[in-house]
């Protein structure tokens, strides 16, 4: 048996126990463990649905270019697929992305173009605005939007989602995910819920980002949108892709408490993943610490990639001496 490209090697993630950390919680705490995808991240689900529903459409023939806004994750995927179908490639990604994720969109063969993190997003220079022009100047290209497309949700809804639902044989009473694109959250716990509408669904927000406000009280302050460094989660717009109907409650984490979980999933669990899987679990204790788990609970946390984009940041320790992340 063979796959005929790497494309078909996605999904199909493993659950994993942390024995450690997990909040020393009497429940089953799992980690579904992204990074296993070929391009090392939840975010090879999205780009292959976002893309096959576009040909489906006539969006994209041939020989076209595939151009996107993207943290690195999701340029990644969009890669891949990009490599398996004939497609190019540009990119648009801020400034505070690590340059190992700029590094590895680069050999895949996309260029990359490197747009200010801290200006509006309705800004001529932010990664959305130039992303949205070059679509529209380059003839026979498509611009999958992550943050509107509705394939973006739907790729979880019909994958992770049920793949959760059956590698816990439907005993699953916690999920819990870091709000990025919402997608993730969203799917899978429009998903789940369809299941078993008990399933309680937790979404983990950055401190400085607008989504736990806007959740709480229906308001989208700008007041709330400060810098922060965790790549990946937390937004200062509210996408298209997030359905908070199907999220509980949502808490907030910061960059530094991230960073150094992180780093504990790494040494005391042996997972390598990235910032935002720390982000996730570290909410996740949070919750854990005000909602005990009982011994029939069973939380999952999506791991959404690999640590090997973050050698430069979270796992040098010159570099969280420098943010004041380690004595």
């Amino acid at each position: 048996m063979y796959l005929n490209s790497i494309i078909e090697a996605t999904g199909n993630t493993p659950l994993v126990k942390l024995q450690k950390v997990n909040g020393g919680s009497a429940g089953t705490v799992l980690a579904k463990v992204e990074y296993f995808n070929p391009g090392n991240s939840i975010k090879d689900r999205i780009g292959i649905k976002m893309i096959e529903d576009a040909e489906k459409a006539g969006l994209i023939t041939p020989g076209g270019t595939i151009i996107e806004g993207t943290s690195g994750n999701t340029g990644m995927g969009l890669a891949l697929a990009a490599i398996a179908k004939g497609y190019k490639c540009v990119f648009t990604t801020t400034d505070k992305q690590s340059q190992s994720k700029i590094d590895i969109l680069k050999a895949v063969g996309a260029e990359v173009i490197v747009c200010p993190t801290n200006v509006e997003p309705e800004d001529p220079e932010s990664y959305y605005s130039v992303a949205k022009r070059l679509s529209k100047e380059t003839p026979n290209s498509y611009y999958p939007n992550q943050y509107d497309n509705k394939s973006n949700l739907q790729a979880h809804y019909e994958t992770t989602g049920p793949e959760i639902w059956k590698q816990t044989e439907g005993k699953i009473t916690h999920y819990v995910a870091g709000m990025g694109t919402g997608g993730t959250i969203s799917g899978v716990g429009k998903y789940l819920k369809e299941q078993n509408q008990d399933i309680k669904v937790i979404g983990i927000d950055s401190v400085g980002s607008v989504y736990k406000k806007y959740f709480e009280t229906g308001e989208f302050d700008k007041n709330e949108i400060k810098p922060y460094m965790t790549e990946g989660i937390g937004e200062d717009i509210i996408p298209g892709t997030i359905e908070f109907e199907y999220i509980d409650e949502v808490l907030q984490v910061n960059d530094k408490d991230s960073a150094l979980t992180t780093r504990r999933l790494a040494k005391e669990e042996g997972l390598f993943v990235g910032w935002s899987c720390g982000a996730a679990v570290e909410g996740a204790i949070k919750y854990m610490q005000d909602n005990p788990l009982g011994e029939d609970d069973v939380m999952v946390i999506i791991l959404p990639d690999s640590g090997t984009r973050y050698i430069g940041k979270v796992y040098n320790d010159e570099w969280m001496k420098e943010q004041g992340f380690l004595d």
